[in-house]
């Protein structure tokens, strides 16, 4: 399987579980149920994953959290908030340089229409 149908399966997985649940649920619930539905279909997750980051001579085993991590192929960073700002799409970015994953998804759950709250970010992929 490829990135793009990884990025298909979350997209569904997320439609399914907003339009179910609806908004304005705590982050720990959204990953709890993404994690379910995404297992339910398949799909290898990891969640709260520690990843190291390397910096000149120095490694700090526990960089970050990844939310999820799909397939290991896909990063997903979830939200619950009023609105995403630009330094959350960069963060997701430096995610996957850190990790080496080439997709990545920011799912914020506090939103009308989980459509807009859909961020895809790639690193290197076409």
């Amino acid at each position: 399987m490829r990135e793009n149908e990884i990025s298909g399966m979350i997209v569904d997985a997320a439609f399914k579980i907003h339009t179910g649940l609806g908004p304005g649920l705590l982050e720990s619930v959204d990953e709890a149920t993404m994690m379910y539905e995404l297992k339910r279909r398949g799909l290898a997750v990891e969640t709260q994953q520690g990843i190291p980051v390397v910096s000149e001579d120095v490694k700090l085993d526990l960089g970050f959290r990844a939310d999820l991590i799909v397939d290991r192929m896909a990063l997903v960073e979830l939200k619950s908030i009023e609105q995403v700002a630009p330094i959350h799409r960069m963060q997701l970015l430096t995610d996957l340089r850190l990790t080496g994953l080439r997709l990545g998804l920011l799912l914020n759950f506090h939103v009308g229409l989980i459509k807009d709250g859909i961020t895809r970010v790639v690193n290197g992929l076409h």
